[in-house]
């Protein structure tokens, strides 16, 4: 038995007036998925516990098997794992977004224009981040490059005091009212300030600014973390298991977890991600003796985030064209059973361009009992309408490893 999670992170939407009411989901053009869910089980799943904000980190760990009460250490720290940052205990980290903000004067009055620094390409983005580095790090604080927007600052002997806003929470909004809070607010604040002026005069952003495009003008620091203390994937589950993402949140979660970590050059954490190129990867990695991929896509997430309603239909659409067949495709010339799981982590409404904590639509799709001969269209009414709620990500993960569960 071969075992497939297919996450379309931030895939879940509530019903859009551009649509008549549907969701990007409902709207799709997603023939396997509908295939999938009209054969198979559907329901809703919480993946996100009442005391924690929704996000992928927490998402993605209770959807893995580990309940975040149990083992959440903050989101930062996973993605120094799969930088390759040396975190030691007692060290803490931050994640460093690149953003744009506006031009006002006073720090405090500017708005957080763009949480991505204008969809920063990795080559320019990790120019600055060693720009900033080399004036900004000391013995207690050194800066890390990671992928597009995506950065890590390390405090050593740091304490976790401070509190901090998501930059993709405030689009729009005056930054003064987000600004971080607590015992080491003052010092974190400082950083950010000096940052920025550096940033402001670097010719990227002058070149970028003088074009009238999307610019990574400051940092935001998020995210805190210490050092995590995952259980090994396959001690827990006796399954050799494998993961497959573009963004250091996962692929951190997957070395922590002792999983293999599975790269693939053109995937992006975008919506121009190699989507095939995915599904492909997993295929290879099942026919090559592994018993459980997760493949993460990012791409719903980030259109989501973006407000960009035809971006997100087309990312939910390109999973189901290049994604899946791949997977489906190797089963097959396996002459394998499978048991397959689809869902989002959480719901990413193109109404608020941020995370909500809903419970999110899955299906679960098992060879040897389902057929792929219908069609119903899989979404968040649909999947609601089975009565079926469970309440937390490891039950999800067990009733797919249930093999009795149909």
């Amino acid at each position: 038995m071969k075992y497939v999670v297919i996450l379309a992170d931030g895939m879940a939407d509530w019903p859009c007036p551009e649509l008549d009411g549907q969701t990007p989901m409902s709207a799709a053009h997603k023939p396997h998925m509908n295939a999938m869910a009209a054969g198979g089980i559907t329901g809703l799943c919480q993946t996100v516990p009442p005391q924690f904000l929704p996000g992928s980190d927490v998402a993605n760990l209770s959807i893995l098997g580990y309940p975040p009460a149990e083992f959440y250490k903050g989101r930062s720290s996973l993605e120094a794992v799969s930088a390759g940052v040396p975190l030691g205990e007692g060290d803490l980290t931050l994640r460093v977004n690149l953003v744009q903000l506006s031009d006002e004067p006073n720090y405090a009055d500017k708005h957080m224009l763009d949480y991505s620094g204008g969809e920063i390409a990795t080559p320019d983005a990790v120019e600055l981040i060693k720009t900033l580095a080399a004036q900004l790090d000391d013995e207690q604080r050194q800066l890390f490059p990671g992928v597009s927007y995506r950065h890590l600052l390390l405090c050593h002997g740091a304490k976790d005091d401070t509190t901090y806003t998501p930059p993709h929470d405030i689009l729009g909004e005056r930054i003064g009212d987000h600004l971080p809070q607590g015992a080491g607010a003052a010092a974190m604040l400082e950083y950010m300030q000096r940052a920025g002026e550096i940033l402001a005069g670097q010719p990227y952003n002058l070149q970028k600014a003088a074009k009238g495009e999307g610019y990574a003008n400051a940092i935001w620091l998020w995210g805190p973390g210490v050092k995590p203390q995952l259980p090994k994937f396959a001690e827990r589950w006796r399954l050799k298991g494998g993961i497959i993402s573009a963004v250091d949140l996962l692929r951190g979660i997957g070395l922590s977890a002792g999983m293999d970590v599975l790269y693939l050059s053109s995937a992006t954490g975008s919506v121009d991600t190699d989507f095939r190129g995915k599904g492909e990867l997993a295929a290879a990695y099942l026919k090559g003796g592994g018993d459980f991929v997760y493949v993460h896509v990012e791409a719903p997430d980030e259109s989501g985030h973006q407000g960009l309603l035809a971006k997100k239909i087309s990312a939910i659409e390109h999973i189901d064209a290049e994604t899946i067949p791949p997977i489906l495709d190797a089963m097959q010339d396996m002459g394998e059973d499978y048991r397959i799981l689809v869902l989002p982590d959480h719901f990413t409404p193109l109404q608020i361009r941020t995370h909500a904590r809903d419970a999110v639509p899955f299906l679960l799709f098992d060879s040897r009992h389902h057929k792929l001969d219908g069609s119903v269209v899989f979404s968040e009414a649909q999947a609601a309408e089975q009565n079926l709620l469970l309440p937390d990500g490891i039950s999800l993960l067990q009733k797919l490893f249930d093999i009795n569960f149909l």
